[in-house]
């Protein structure tokens, strides 16, 4: 029987998909789930590609039936359960041999992993897959890190699953160790800002104007239409349209309003924080998905201060589209600030991430694909070494015309008592980053008088401290 050109641990939900994916693009796939039942249940259900899936009962089995160099994907639960795996499968496959991590994995996992195996081997890839169940079936973008000779070998069958943008793979080698999980984790990052900010538009049409979820869908499949074309957009219009088959009522308004998260996110705002680059809108998201959690603290805090009542005024088209334009602004200043965190890591561990790269493999397959990263792989095309996207001429001009509206939105907000923490911290960035002369001198002072941390001043060079006065 021929051998399997490529391995495949873990088949819950992703991984079941991604081999699913792999033997339909002709390639034979060896499959290894920790339970037998799953993998016999799995092959059953796989019809015609069966013939492309090798059913492994141990890992030794899984180890004998790939050709050599044997790639062997992980797609199990990021932290213990990955090192587990490694270990298990370390004595069985040769040095030249590929392990490829395909989970959502910690990017500094990803090094120490990479550097525990270097050597003796095997060869490590550390991958971001994004495209959630669906992507991982019929396409994800996938982004690579990891010695470029592994991805070379592997590097067929990961363009002919990924997703297609016109002739493009939506799949690329990024950088060494990390890089490929790193730029997921800011990809994620990117895409809880881009939601925090269409479920604060959500809340000011339904809290704000007293619009139920139905009325609201088509707005948002109008915008789908224009400027704010993405996947999100998209699926925010279907959702909201959604009716619940027990209640009839719309699906959304059945839903506990506390978000989950799986660390992702929480990670993008962490490593921000570590470079010391701003990530406010990102930051933003992750802290409302964490007050979201706290129901029964804000059921006590309405009770207590109450909340104000709907607007009376009608929503018409003018407003909504200072609530597009606002969204536009917004999701401009979080795209902005994740390519930023993401050249500032470049730098950091030397990886010389291909952003223009980066936003194209983007354009297809991950949840955050939107119409204008594009435009932002242009910009970088143009000049590789933009600082910041609203510093391009294209972004430039799009946030001058887009501001204003996205300023009327979170001041009408504030008044009404309509919390909209992401655009709100868009927006701050965006004005701070066009004050050349901010406030942190004030902030130096301070520093400097308590704890004589000296400043540096704006007409000499070198460090000074004040002859400051102080009451004793």
């Amino acid at each position: 029987m021929k051998k399997a050109d490529i391995g495949l641990i873990g088949l819950g939900v992703m991984g079941a998909n991604l081999a699913l994916n792999i033997a339909e693009k002709g390639f034979r796939v060896a499959v290894f789930n920790r339970t037998l039942a799953r993998t016999q249940e799995f092959v059953a259900e796989a019809g015609p590609l069966a013939s492309n899936i090798v059913a492994c009962e141990t890992l030794e089995a899984l180890a004998g039936a790939i050709e050599r160099p044997r790639p062997v994907i992980l797609m199990v639960p990021a932290g213990r359960a990955v090192d587990e795996q490694i270990a298990a499968l370390r004595p069985l496959l040769d040095r030249d041999d590929i392990i490829i991590d395909a989970g959502n994995a910690n990017f500094r996992d990803t090094r120490r992993r990479m550097e525990t195996l270097m050597g003796d081997g095997p060869r490590f890839l550390g991958i971001g897959v994004s495209g959630g169940e669906e992507g991982a079936r019929h396409g994800p973008s996938i982004m690579i890190g990891g010695a470029q000779d592994a991805y070379r070998t592997v590097e067929p069958i990961l363009n002919a699953i990924a997703a297609r943008y016109g002739d493009e793979a939506c799949a690329a080698w990024l950088g060494p160790d990390g890089a490929g999980h790193f730029v997921k984790t800011i990809h994620n990052g990117i895409e809880y800002a881009d939601m925090q900010m269409i479920a604060e538009v959500y809340g000011v049409l339904r809290d704000g104007h007293g619009l139920a979820a139905g009325d609201i869908a088509p707005i948002f499949a109008k915008w789908n239409e224009g400027r704010l074309n993405s996947y999100l957009i998209e699926i925010t219009a279907e959702v909201l349209a959604a009716r619940d088959t027990s209640t009839g009522k719309p699906l959304v308004d059945v839903i506990l309003d506390s978000a989950g998260q799986k660390g992702t996110g929480r990670w993008s705002a962490i490593e921000a924080q570590t470079l010391g680059i701003p990530a406010t809108a990102i930051e933003a998201a992750v802290a409302a998905r964490s007050l979201s959690a706290i129901k029964h603290e804000r059921e006590i805090g309405e009770a207590r201060f109450g909340v104000p009542a709907p607007a009376a005024d009608p929503v018409d088209e003018q407003r909504l589209a200072i609530l597009e334009q606002a969204l536009l602004a917004g999701k401009v200043v979080a795209y902005a600030q994740g390519f930023a965190v993401m050249a500032g890591a470049s730098r950091e561990f030397g990886w010389n991430l291909p952003l223009g790269t980066i936003a194209r493999i983007w354009r297809a397959g991950c949840i955050i694909r939107s119409q204008f990263l594009g435009e932002i792989a242009a910009a970088y095309d143009a000049a590789p070494e933009t600082e910041d996207l609203l510093l391009t001429p294209a972004f430039a001009a799009l946030m001058e015309t887009t501001h204003p509206h996205l300023r009327e939105v979170v001041a009408q907000s504030a008044r009404a008592g309509i919390a909209v923490p992401a655009l709100s911290s868009a927006l701050a960035h965006f004005d701070t980053f066009r004050r050349a002369r901010g406030t942190a001198n004030l902030i130096q002072a301070q520093r400097d008088y308590f704890g004589a941390h000296g400043f540096e001043r704006i007409d000499r060079a070198g460090t000074h401290h004040g002859e400051w006065v102080r009451d004793v």
